[in-house]
């Protein structure tokens, strides 16, 4: 597949912005798009007669298979043999980049992140009963560039797609195109692994019928906390070699935003201050493009 067009830097309005979370996609957006990923991979799912998409940022192969029946029940019309134009862009060449810490990683193999991730989301993808159609796939060497010292970086960490072409473009993304309550949304998928009803599943958080963020609640313990107050001393590099599965490789604000999570986390230990009664955050989105909490 031919490399995609230089990245680019997005601000608008009407788009949608997500970490770990699928979710369909109508006109009510033209934008939708996922960024940060090092050994992560971003994943776009359009159906061709419907135009409907589904967009999903993975980090383990232990979510590819419910993910993506997640993506595809957004999508994909069982009554129809539409077919299905798939996005892979993430992941690198990670392995070089292992030695110098894998020592403290404990890794036995030398497989890297990426890799294993990819190889599950091609077969599972080449498993479904679904037509899929791979438009493109610039994962692992096709996103990799070499520095002076030999330390391999992704080229691409996220994509746009818009909604009406189904077009992808690499881009990043600031603060303020990041969507509400982006910091709860980031504890939410640090902290799902202490929630067995999320045990692998990717965050759905979009909802497209009404155009608002749900939130869906999250439990998390007090262990949370204490892991908080015990990394939040620790200098940027070793929070990167602790926090970072590609420490040599992140994007540049990801230590401030592991400090913005933890200090969140010290200040409200118990779920319930952030999910009263169990119940979603939810957000609407404003004329002017902006969201207001529910």
């Amino acid at each position: 597949m031919g490399a995609p067009p230089p990245d680019k830097d997005y601000s608008i309005i009407t788009m949608i912005y997500l970490g770990g979370e699928p979710f369909a996609l109508d006109d009510s957006s033209e934008l939708v798009g996922t960024d940060e990923a090092t050994t992560c991979v971003g994943i776009a799912i359009r159906n061709c007669k419907t135009g409907m998409i589904a967009v999903a940022h993975m980090d383990s192969p232990n979510v590819v298979d419910t993910g993506l029946s997640q993506m595809l029940s957004l999508v994909a019309d069982h009554e129809s043999d539409a077919l299905l134009d798939v996005h892979l862009i993430g992941g690198f060449d990670d392995i070089s980049s292992q030695h110098s810490y894998l020592a403290i990683r404990s890794r036995t193999k030398l497989e890297g992140y990426s890799y294993p991730l990819c190889v599950k989301i091609i077969e599972t993808l080449m498993n479904r009963k679904e037509k899929f159609q791979i438009q493109t796939l610039h994962v692992l060497g096709h996103n990799t560039k070499w520095d002076s010292e030999g330390i391999a970086y992704p080229i691409f960490h996220g994509f746009v797609m818009d909604s009406s072409t189904g077009l992808i473009t690499p881009a990043s993304f600031d603060g303020t195109s990041r969507c509400p309550d982006e910091i709860v949304r980031r504890i939410r998928v640090t902290a799902a692994f202490e929630d067995p009803s999320w045990t692998g599943k990717l965050l759905d958080t979009y909802d497209t019928r009404t155009d608002h963020f749900v939130i869906a609640p999250c439990i998390w313990t007090i262990r949370q906390k204490h892991i908080a107050l015990t990394l939040q001393n620790l200098s940027d590099t070793e929070i990167l070699l602790a926090c970072s599965s590609s420490p040599y490789a992140e994007v540049p604000d990801f230590v401030d935003n592991e400090k913005r999570k933890w200090d969140y986390l010290i200040r409200h230990p118990n779920w319930r201050e952030t999910f009263p009664s169990k119940q979603p955050r939810v957000f609407q989105r404003t004329a002017d493009g902006t969201w207001i909490k529910q």
